[in-house]
């Protein structure tokens, strides 16, 4: 694939890295290269490995073996964001979930409001900035977990199947936030399960199976040809 110069913390290189958990090899032998200004969709069915290979990708799980480092750095970058499937909200209002990580990032006073009412309001949740997030709707509050990221502004935004346990409705809202997202040049990396999702979103696919790359390739590409017979099936079974 053609590589792409971008922020200080990308491409993400993933080199000959295993990661072990207790007796069980969860990810084997990955190579992988994400490159800036792309959304990449991680597929695979349900204990391929996607979401361990979603936080090795973010730093949150370390190598058994291999490496993986960040625009040519071991170091993780600051200025990453990851929202998980089911979103982890401060108890207190939708803003000031906000303002909370703002301010550890070091963002505060007027900046902060700014930023605040703008990511808001990107994900059509500003009428209930004041209401208390944990008794909001799955959809909303997955929107506030989108917004917190998207106040932070970073090169990278990670998420692991944001849409998974959304109704239709949610999920395409949620899906537009991604698209809106990546439009303003944040590099996406996302897993999910569902194929039609991918063909909506996703410029590249990376196909897991049991612990291993099958394939990477642009999403176009994969939906005319897959190249691996672990993609295949996976197609295969989704229009079964």
């Amino acid at each position: 694939m053609a590589d792409a110069t971008g922020p200080d913390g990308l491409p993400i290189v993933v080199s000959g890295t295993d990661v072990v958990a207790g007796d069980t090899r969860v990810l084997a032998a990955i190579d992988l290269r994400i490159v800036a200004h792309r959304r990449t969709f991680i597929l695979g069915p349900n204990g391929a490995g996607k979401s361990t290979l979603l936080r090795l990708l973010h730093g949150l799980v370390a190598p058994t073996r291999g490496s993986v480092t960040w625009g040519g750095r071991a170091m993780r970058p600051v200025r990453q964001a990851m929202v998980f499937q089911r979103p982890v909200l401060l108890r207190r209002s939708a803003a000031a979930n906000l303002r909370h990580a703002l301010a550890l990032a070091g963002v505060r006073g007027k900046e902060a409001t700014r930023r605040i009412a703008e990511a808001l309001s990107s994900v059509g949740i500003e009428a209930i900035a004041d209401r208390p997030a944990r008794v909001l709707s799955g959809g909303e509050q997955q929107r506030l977990a989108l917004a917190r990221a998207w106040a932070l502004a970073p090169e990278v935004l990670f998420l692991d199947e944001p849409t998974a346990s959304l109704d239709p409705t949610a999920a395409r809202a949620v899906e537009g936030i991604v698209h809106d997202i990546g439009a303003r040049g944040t590099t996406i990396v996302m897993t999910t399960h569902q194929l039609a999702q991918a063909r909506r979103l996703a410029d590249d696919v990376v196909v897991l199976s049991a612990g291993r790359v099958a394939e990477h390739t642009q999403a176009v590409e994969f939906f005319r040809h897959p190249a691996s017979e672990e993609g295949r099936q996976f197609l295969e079974g989704e229009r079964l």
